[in-house]
């Protein structure tokens, strides 16, 4: 991994993720749970959510265009969309924070799936 792309991805994350996603990556409360308002809470982006689950393609459209760029039809995705307040390197940088924090077998599991979305 970067260093420094890390470190990018560190402080963008803070800046503007974090306040739903959890300075640690916990996610919020019962992220699995449909609020009142529709969608679900914000998962974590540790090890035990299910970001790890997807390729490196969909988590940057995720980040760039919003949840909703990739729900399912008829799901509602709160997941705002950061195309217009962070540029692809700083959205690629905090991804990239986000995999350093997770464990090896799981960077390997993830880097493997989107090996195999590649080549689809």
């Amino acid at each position: 991994m970067d260093a420094r792309q890390v470190g990018l991805g560190s402080d963008v994350y803070l800046k503007a993720c974090a306040s739903c996603h959890g300075k640690d990556l916990e996610g919020q409360e019962s992220w699995r749970s449909p609020l009142p308002t529709g969608g679900l809470p914000a998962p974590p982006h540790d090890e035990t959510g299910h970001t790890w689950h997807h390729p490196d393609d969909i988590l940057f459209r995720v980040t760039k265009y919003g949840g909703g760029a990739e729900a399912p039809a008829g799901f509602q995705s709160n997941m705002p969309a950061f195309a217009g307040s962070l540029s692809d390197d700083e959205i690629w940088a905090v991804l990239a924070f986000i995999k350093s924090r997770w464990p090896e077998n799981i960077r390997e599991r993830q880097a493997a799936i989107s090996t195999r979305y590649r080549t689809r």
